[in-house]
């Protein structure tokens, strides 16, 4: 299967230089995490569907694994417990996921939830609760590292499988409050679509317009645009923007009649809009690209 992204992220360090992070592509577009303890040597995988890739990397860049930290539990990020305990691996190893559905993490050693701590080596990070995607998912914030699944995506935000969308508008508030340098390691390249609906919305924006330039700029060199910052997310992801009157005015002419007076149904009403999906019929056209 051909990645969406051919030339990955190059490994880079944290802020206090404890920890450095690798990317791993996956699948079609899912982005693995491997979180390296730099006084340790102990790894950490943060989900993935599955254990090959991984598997190699930590092979050729000499790492050890010791911990999985999963997110949730939807097969693209358990996936990896999967074909690890099928190849004899699992055993042995520390897996930290999500208590409210620790049936469901396979070799699960650990059951964490809001509030919680969670270990990568020396370093100690915290869990945070951040449903709307699907119930039980946790986030993990390592200082200015922030591995958050599927609930905040570059440009957008997860789908609501279990929602309801007042869990999805509180969590993603919880993760826009986060410091501005905070980088956003989320778990697929999704950006450009995301990009073309906050852009459906907020025309006039100048930092998305310079953020779309910058992604189709990169992407069109196979190259990958997570992880973002908070500061980033905060100035152009449409699902961290109710109050911006651009944006409201938009939705106002798209939805009419629909109430639009408290954040959580602005939210709501921005989440729907985007899973009708009607922006993609312009494709690129429109988008500030020269």
């Amino acid at each position: 299967m051909q990645h969406v992204v051919t030339r990955p992220t190059p490994p880079f360090s944290s802020a206090d230089g404890r920890l450095t992070v690798h990317q791993v592509p996956a699948w079609v577009d899912n982005l693995i995490w491997l979180i390296v303890c730099n006084e340790t040597g102990e790894t950490a995988v943060v989900d993935g569907p599955e254990a090959g890739p991984v598997l190699d990397y930590c092979a050729a860049h000499g790492l050890r694994l010791t911990t999985i930290l999963n997110t949730h539990t939807h097969g693209d990020h358990i996936g990896i417990n999967h074909d690890l305990q099928r190849r004899g691996k699992l055993e042995g190893l520390v897996v930290v996921g999500p208590s409210r559905r620790a049936a469901d993490v396979p070799g699960l050693t650990r059951g964490v939830d809001d509030g919680d701590t969670a270990r990568v080596g020396a370093v100690e990070g915290r869990v945070m609760l951040t449903e709307g995607h699907i119930d039980g998912h946790v986030s993990y914030v390592f200082g200015d590292l922030l591995l958050c699944g599927d609930t905040l995506f570059a440009g957008g935000c997860g789908r609501l499988f279990d929602g309801p969308p007042a869990k999805m508008h509180d969590s993603l508030r919880r993760l826009a409050a986060l410091p501005e340098p905070t980088r956003v390691c989320c778990a697929h390249e999704y950006t450009q679509d995301n990009l073309r609906f906050a852009w459906s919305l907020e025309p006039g924006n100048e930092a998305l317009a310079e953020r779309i330039r910058d992604a189709w700029a990169l992407r069109a060199e196979g190259g990958c645009t997570v992880p973002s910052t908070i500061g980033l997310e905060r100035a152009t992801n449409p699902f961290l923007r109710g109050n911006a009157p651009e944006l409201l005015a938009s939705l106002r002419a798209a939805v009419p009649g629909v109430p639009l007076d408290e954040p959580v149904e602005v939210f709501a009403a921005t989440r729907r809009l985007k899973d009708l999906g009607d922006y993609k019929q312009r494709g690129d056209e429109g988008l500030p690209l020269s």
